[in-house]
């Protein structure tokens, strides 16, 4: 069974750039891709170092401080129709492997919420957003490589539904879940 970020285990908390622990913003997929993600994490990413489930992270760290307004401007972005994002391949991460993620409404979202952001947003959450799923991180590049190889040769592009916006508390390594936005245009 893989790590869930709801299970978030207590501790003391990381300390980003704001007074208390970063919020991070996920797109929320439907069931089965999420399913599909969990198992190739829990198959492929090292057990000591998997305490999330799989996820598509938009922003790694908001300030903490600001949870009431990033939480509105979620329910805000978050009222337009479900749709679906591509998933367009498999990618090389280095020490890892992540299925890329594309959809011209996740661009747009993340602009909107970037925009709304924008006073907050680290150097990383600046960059244009290459979303994607990471099945597999921290292990040798050999490793890699032969994972990502595997994956290819039996990959065919195909689609998986958006179904909302998850917030996050980060805590160290786990997630604490804060709230989620269902898509509902």
């Amino acid at each position: 069974m893989p790590p869930d970020p709801r299970s978030a285990r207590a501790g003391s908390l990381h300390e980003g750039r704001s007074s208390t622990s970063p919020l991070v913003v996920t797109l929320l997929l439907g069931a089965e891709a999420q399913e599909r993600f969990d198992r190739l994490r829990a198959e492929h990413f090292p057990a000591d170092r998997n305490h999330l489930a799989a996820h598509v992270t938009l922003f790694h760290a908001l300030p903490g401080e600001e949870r009431a307004t990033v939480d509105a401007a979620l329910a805000t972005v978050a009222a337009r129709p479900p749709f679906d994002v591509a998933v367009t391949g498999v990618q090389l991460l280095g020490r890892g492997v992540a299925y890329r993620l594309a959809a011209p409404e996740l661009s747009a979202l993340h602009g909107e919420l970037a925009a709304e952001f924008d006073p907050w947003l680290t150097r990383q959450d600046r960059q244009r957003l290459s979303a994607h799923v990471t099945v597999q991180n921290k292990v040798e590049p050999e490793r890699a490589r032969a994972l990502r190889d595997r994956l290819e040769a039996g990959f065919a592009p195909h689609a998986v539904p958006a179904r909302g916006l998850g917030l996050w508390r980060y805590l160290g390594g786990p997630w604490e879940p804060l709230a989620e936005h269902p898509f509902s245009g």
